[in-house]
C-alpha cells in the first residue's frame, strides 16, 4: 500500500467515525449502553471474520504475546472507551461529544514522547496544534467560550474516552511490531471477538432496561437496527482495519493526527443528514484542521 492510499484510508476512518457520533446519538439513549456495545461489535466480529478466512485462507492462531495484546486493546479500546462514548452522547450532543477524538492526537503524542521516547520533530508539533485549533473553532461555531460552557459529567467522560483511545492508539503501535505475526486484519478479528465476548457479560444486568425501550414505532426500529448496522460494518469492521494499518504504516503519533478529522466530518454529515446548519466557522475550522494534517505528515518517508 502506497502512502497516499494510507493517507486517503484515514481520511476514510475519520468519515467513517464522524457518522459514528449520528449512528450513536440515535442509538445510545433507546438501548442499554452493554447491550448496545455487543450488538456492535458482534455485528462487526461477523463480517470480520470471513473476510480473515477469504483473504488469509485460515485463523491465524494466537500466541501469548498476541493473545494479550488483542485482549488489552479489546478491553481499552472497545469495552470502556464504548461504554464512555454512549454513556456521553446520552448526556451531551453529539458534536460536544466529538472533542474525544479532538483530545486524541495530543494525548497520543504525549504518551509516545513521555513513555516510549518517540520524538516529533517541531513541524509536526505544529501540525497537531493547527488540527485542534480547527477543530475546536468548529465545534465551538465561532464562539471559543461556548467550548468551555457546561462543562460537566457528559465531559468528563469525553476525556475518559480520550484517554482510552490514546492508549488503544499506542498499544496498537506495539501490537504490530516487535515480533507479532498478524495482520492488521487479524488483530482487528481477534480484538473485536474479545470485545463482543466481555461486553456481552453485561447484557443480563440490563434486561429490564431492554425491555422497556420504547421500540413501539416501526420507524424507530429501523432506525436503531441502521445504527447498529452502521456501527458494526462501518464504525467497526471497515475503520478499525483500515486505522490498524494506518498504525503498521505510519506510527501512532502520525496516524492519530487524522482523528481530528472525525468531529469535522461529524459536523458535515450532521449538515447533510439531519439539517443542522453549516456556519462559516464550521468550513474554516476543517480548513484549518485539514492543513494541520497535512502539516503532520509532511516529508513522511515512503
Amino acid at each position: 500500500m502506497n502512502l497516499l492510499g494510507t493517507y486517503a484510508k484515514l481520511i476514510g476512518v475519520a468519515a467513517l467515525w464522524g457518522g459514528t457520533f449520528i449512528a450513536g446519538r440515535i442509538a445510545a439513549p433507546l438501548l442499554p449502553h452493554f447491550t448496545l456495545s455487543a450488538l456492535r461489535f458482534w455485528t462487526a466480529f461477523g463480517l470480520l471474520l470471513p473476510v480473515l478466512f477469504i483473504i488469509e485462507k485460515k485463523l491465524p492462531r494466537l500466541c501469548v504475546r498476541d493473545g494479550l495484546f488483542t485482549l488489552m486493546l479489546a478491553l481499552v479500546g472497545l469495552v470502556i472507551y464504548n461504554l464512555l462514548f454512549l454513556g456521553a452522547l446520552e448526556l451531551i450532543p453529539a458534536s460536544r461529544t466529538a472533542l474525544v477524538v479532538a483530545l486524541n492526537p495530543i494525548l497520543t503524542s504525549l504518551g509516545m514522547a513521555l513513555v516510549f521516547r518517540e520524538r516529533l520533530a517541531p513541524h509536526r508539533w505544529l501540525g497537531i496544534l493547527l488540527a485542534l485549533t480547527g477543530v475546536c473553532v468548529v465545534l465551538a461555531k465561532g464562539n471559543p467560550l461556548q467550548i468551555l460552557l457546561g462543562l460537566g459529567q457528559g465531559e468528563v467522560l469525553m476525556l475518559g474516552g480520550a484517554m482510552c483511545w490514546a492508549i488503544y492508539t499506542i498499544l496498537g503501535r506495539f501490537a504490530l511490531q516487535n515480533g507479532s505475526s498478524l495482520s492488521p486484519l487479524s488483530i482487528t478479528t481477534f480484538t473485536t471477538l474479545w470485545g463482543a465476548l466481555m461486553l456481552s457479560i453485561g447484557i443480563p444486568f440490563e434486561w429490564d432496561q431492554w425491555q422497556i425501550a420504547q421500540w413501539e414505532a416501526a420507524g424507530l426500529r429501523l432506525q436503531v437496527i441502521g445504527a447498529i448496522l452502521y456501527l458494526g460494518a462501518g464504525g467497526t469492521a471497515l475503520a478499525f482495519v483500515w486505522y490498524a494499518q494506518g498504525l503498521k504504516r505510519l506510527g501512532a503519533a502520525h496516524t492519530a493526527v487524522f482523528n481530528n478529522l472525525v468531529p469535522v466530518f461529524g459536523v458535515l454529515l450532521g449538515a447533510l443528514l439531519l439539517s443542522e446548519p453549516l456556519l462559516p466557522s464550521m468550513i474554516l475550522g476543517g480548513l484549518v484542521a485539514l492543513l494541520g494534517v497535512s502539516l503532520t505528515n509532511w516529508n513522511e518517508k515512503k
